[in-house]
């Protein structure tokens, strides 16, 4: 029999403790699909496609392993709790080898590509088994419906700070020091972010009562079914992932876009911080939104703004780096809240599963998640690459070949465009997902009333 334990609002320091830890997965989910690519091509000189594929293979490895990672932290019965030992660990192991991603050598091109496929192979194994049960987490942490949306305010904010961070200042960490120099200091830079928001969210999360479901039974395989049977959990992961595809191609684009198509190399930064500063902003106002509208309305509302902010951008880029700079901000405000509510939305689906069937099954749902989310992040950038293979892109070994014109309208699209398409199209499924605050409210008051029966 599942024992209930009477877990509600959390403590602010719980909140922030928790949140800690999107500085190591803002870290690492962001700086590889904003500099890898450009580290290829316009440093390794390898072709463009080639380049893509290297940026997405070692991601897609996670595809397989976040589930198996998932199902381990469900079984796992160490006394420093089911998912936070994972997190000093992983956390450990990911922040050493992303410091070794970018110290490799230059040439021969052969040995240099071997480097970074075998490196960033090792940081995606050690990130599946921090981010799974990091994710898992907050299914655990409390069963109350609006507070899962306040803790990933708190998550999200911190995420906005680790991109604005990480993605703002590793461009300029690369444009300021020597060619020998740039992108290993990059490496050791956001090695030391990985280190501190894992050391921080293993810290900060530590005597949280976690509440327990019955432990699942059956093979991976016959779970990851039953998964695959839910239907507001399938239809928010694909809308997440046809996003996350979307955010991969315009993150891989910053950089291409800064450089190459407006010849403004600092622009890369100044983007950046157009996109991530709002969310700083806003993301306690979407929480507000999210309160009085419901969770499902703020996400469609943020996609909104997520794809046609994207699309108008292919208009700005034209105009004056102003316009661009305030149309990348309404980006900003659309991804703050296309990340603070399907984070919210995963636990309530993982929460009402275990409340109905008195099996553990949440590590599994986010192992499903955080795979669909890093193959979408690692689809982006190769989709983004096959686009400036299509349009002639001239790779080389110092970043000045002169591009064709073809080239530069792939910069154009791949960056704006083609986001603003996969947004529309994830919009399909987010409209007919049907989980709400009632829905979860009636699991909670179901299984109470099972496990305290009326005296």
């Amino acid at each position: 029999m599942v024992r209930v334990m009477s877990l509600t609002a959390l403590p602010p320091s719980a909140r922030r403790g928790y949140a800690l830890g999107s500085v190591a997965t803002g870290s690492f989910g962001t700086v590889p699909g904003l500099l890898l690519l450009p580290y290829l091509t316009d440093r390794l000189g390898i072709a463009a496609g080639v380049a893509g594929l290297i940026v997405f293979l070692p991601k897609a490895w996670d595809t397989i392993l976040n589930p198996v990672a998932g199902r381990i932290s469900d079984r796992s019965r160490n006394p420093g709790g089911r998912r936070r030992p994972f997190l000093l660990k992983a956390g450990v192991a990911l922040a050493v080898c992303f410091a070794l991603l970018f110290a490799g050598p230059t040439s021969p091109q052969g040995l240099a590509a071997t480097w970074v496929v075998v490196a960033f192979l090792a940081c995606a194994t050690a990130y599946a088994f921090f981010q799974v049960p990091y994710v898992a987490m907050p299914a655990e942490m409390t069963d109350d419906y609006d507070e899962r949306t306040r803790l990933m305010t708190w998550r999200v904010a911190i995420l906005a700070v680790a991109i604005l961070v990480s993605g703002g200042v590793s461009p300029a960490i690369r444009d300021a020091l020597p060619a020998d120099w740039d992108y290993r200091a990059v490496g050791v830079f956001v090695a030391l972010l990985i280190l501190g928001g894992a050391l921080g969210a293993w810290r900060g999360t530590r005597g949280i009562p976690m509440r327990t479901y019955g432990e699942a039974g059956g093979s991976l395989g016959e779970q990851l079914r039953i998964v695959a049977r839910a239907r507001s959990f399938r239809l928010l992961l694909v809308t997440f992932v046809v996003q996350a595809l979307a955010v991969g191609a315009m993150l891989a684009g910053v950089d291409y876009v800064a450089r190459v198509y407006l010849e403004a190399p600092g622009m890369s930064t100044a983007l950046f911080l157009a996109f991530v500063a709002p969310a700083l902003l806003v993301t306690p106002l979407w929480q507000r939104f999210g309160e009085h509208c419901g969770k499902r309305t703020g996400y469609l509302v943020a996609s909104g703004l997520l794809g046609g902010g994207a699309l108008v951008t292919l208009v700005t880029m034209r105009v004056s780096l102003v316009a661009l700079v305030v149309t990348t901000a309404v980006i900003g405000i659309g991804y703050a809240g296309a990340q603070m509510f399907p984070m919210a939305m995963l636990p309530d689906n993982a929460a009402v599963d275990g409340m109905r069937t008195g099996e553990n099954r949440v590590g599994v749902y986010t192992g499903v998640w955080t795979a669909g989310e890093t193959f979408g992040l690692a689809l982006g950038p190769l989709v983004y690459a096959a686009v400036l293979a299509l349009g002639g892109y001239v790779s080389s070994t110092d970043g000045l070949a002169d591009q064709p014109a073809s080239a530069l309208t792939a910069i154009a699209w791949g960056f704006a465009l083609v986001p603003a398409v996969l947004v529309a199209l994830s919009l399909i499924t987010l409209v007919r997902y049907r989980l709400d605050q009632a829905e979860v409210e009636a699991a909670v008051a179901a299984e109470r009333s099972v496990q305290q029966p009326p005296t």
